[in-house]
C-alpha cells in the first residue's frame, strides 16, 4: 500500500499502459442534471445562440417540452476526464484520436445525464494501442439518449 505524501496527499495510482486493459471493462461517470447554468455557460462557451437552446416560449411552440439541450452539451457528458480513466493513464495516454456519436432521443432542461465508457475493442499496434470504448448515456427514465465512441491512443509498456 502507498504511504500518503506529506501533507496528507495520497499518490496517483500507478498508470496501466495497453496491454493492462481488458475488454469489457467499464468507467462510470458521475451523473449530472442538465441546469439552466450548464445550459448558458455551453452556450457561452459554444457561440451556439439558437432560440431552441434558451427560449423556453420558442422550444413548445415546436413541440418541445422545456429548452433542448445541443447535441455536443449532450456528448460531452461522457468526458473520460470526469471519471476515473485520466488518473489510470496519467504516464501512458498519448491522446483522444477520434469521437462520434449518434444522439437518439432529445434531452431537456432539467434532464439528469447518466454516463458511462465500456472498452468494446483493443487494437494491438508496434509501441501502443488503441483502446475504443462505447460512450452511452441514460436520462432519468433509462432511456438511450446518446451513443457513440471514444478512441485513445496508449502507451505499451517499454522493454
Amino acid at each position: 500500500m502507498k504511504q500518503p505524501l506529506p501533507g496528507g496527499k495520497r499518490p496517483l495510482p500507478a498508470s496501466r499502459f495497453f496491454e493492462d486493459f481488458k475488454l469489457g471493462e467499464q468507467y462510470i461517470i458521475p451523473s449530472r442534471t442538465q441546469t439552466s447554468g450548464l445550459f448558458a455557460m455551453f452556450q457561452s462557451a459554444s457561440g451556439d445562440n439558437d432560440p431552441i437552446h434558451y427560449d423556453v416560449e420558442f422550444c413548445r411552440q415546436r413541440g418541445h417540452d422545456d429548452l433542448l439541450a445541443h447535441g455536443m452539451q449532450v456528448m460531452i457528458q461522457t468526458a473520460a476526464g470526469a471519471g476515473t480513466f485520466p488518473s489510470e493513464v496519467a504516464d501512458s495516454l498519448m491522446g483522444m484520436i477520434e469521437v462520434s456519436g449518434r444522439f437518439l432521443h432529445p434531452v431537456y432542461r432539467g434532464n439528469t445525464l447518466y454516463p458511462m465508457l465500456e472498452i468494446v475493442e483493443l487494437k494491438d499496434q508496434n509501441t501502443t494501442g488503441v483502446i475504443t470504448m462505447r460512450a452511452t448515456i441514460h436520462n432519468q427514465n433509462d432511456v438511450l439518449v446518446f451513443e457513440g465512441t471514444q478512441r485513445y491512443l496508449i502507451r505499451k509498456r517499454v522493454g
